[in-house]
């Protein structure tokens, strides 16, 4: 493995851009400042990819560095785990987190384990690129959120940025990050805009941020839904409830102390996610919070969800099974009311 050939470089000041923007920017910038970083993925050179985050890359940094490959996912996924072990920095764009599903022996018993099976002797510095989520009437095959499934294994690092400055900043320390690194892009986000700092520092895996602060309840959310925590904790305060929000931003690893502080600091809480309730990532925060601030609670943690069903295409059946910020609004307002404080 080669040095990087640049240094990241230090801009101050920040710029709206799109969340698809701040991917394409970080993914083109890396290409640049790092020779080992190589892109893969279904119809991403010459497509441009199927959400144009490649577009334009190809033509500027040639076949050898952004791969188009067969639509045979188990395939390039291990092609781009070998790569990373002989010291390339590959990033694999999955068209969709469902396809993924057809990589998971790569994933889950290569990638994930490969550092331990060996001893340490072999790194996986591969990042895996993929979107999901619902609400685009894609039908129950294509609008799943099936990160729980990487979130749940041991040597994978699984991110999912709500906004532009966090899909950059978590993507930087993706790609430097020597294990494996599931990066999550919500279907309904890459329209949304947002500043991006100009400086490429990185946002350290396994930190979740505190997007409001508030001292009445605590939304907590990612992806998607912490974009509707937030536009929740909004009505809220309309009403003269101060909502904290918390966005988790890494699902494994779990920033459980963040989590706990603000819960022992408000006394309740609603977790809001975008799959299935039972057996989730928000069972497992709402399990944290019981081992970590169960003293502190003045009522039962509440959890928003997505409907216990393959999701509709018919428009109006999937709105009805998604959760909606008037859930999150109404849990809210039920939990403080069995604090007394509603």
């Amino acid at each position: 493995m080669s040095a990087p050939t640049t240094a990241r470089p230090a801009a101050a000041g920040t710029t709206t851009m799109s969340y698809r923007q701040a991917l394409h920017d970080t993914l083109r910038n890396e290409l640049l400042r790092d020779e080992n970083v190589l892109l893969m993925g279904e119809e991403i050179g010459r497509f441009e990819g199927s959400y144009k985050i490649t577009a334009g890359l190809l033509d500027e940094f040639g076949p050898k560095r952004v791969k188009d490959t067969p639509i045979a996912e188990e395939g390039f996924t291990g092609a781009a785990v070998g790569a990373a072990m002989l010291g390339l920095r590959p990033v694999v764009e999955v068209m969709t987190i469902n396809f993924s599903l057809l990589a998971l022996d790569q994933i889950i018993n290569h990638a994930a384990k490969i550092y331990g099976m060996f001893g340490g002797q072999a790194k996986v510095p591969l990042v895996i690129r993929t979107p999901g989520g619902g609400g685009q009437q894609l039908a129950a095959t294509h609008s799943q959120n099936v990160e729980l499934f990487y979130a749940f294994t041991p040597g994978l690092k699984v991110v999912a940025p709500s906004n532009p400055a966090d899909a950059k900043g978590l993507l930087l320390a993706a790609i430097a990050d020597d294990d494996p690194v599931l990066f999550l892009e919500n279907l309904a986000l890459y329209n949304t805009k947002g500043e991006v700092p100009n400086d490429d520092t990185p946002i350290e895996i396994g930190r979740a941020a505190i997007s409001r602060p508030g001292t009445d309840i605590t939304l907590i959310g990612y992806s998607r839904t912490a974009r509707m925590a937030l536009e929740a904790a909004d009505r809220l305060a309309a009403k003269g409830f101060d909502a904290e929000v918390v966005d988790l931003r890494s699902l494994r690893p779990l920033d459980r102390r963040t989590v706990v502080e603000s819960v022992r600091k408000t006394s309740c809480a609603v977790v809001v996610e975008d799959d299935w309730l039972t057996y989730g990532i928000g069972a497992e925060v709402a399990a944290s919070i019981s081992d970590g601030a169960f003293d502190w609670l003045d009522a039962p943690v509440r959890r928003v969800a997505m409907a216990e069903v393959p999701l509709p295409y018919a428009k109006s059946l999937e709105t009805a099974a998604l959760p909606a910020v008037d859930d999150i609004v109404v849990a809210a307002e039920q939990t403080l009311r069995a604090t007394g404080r509603g």
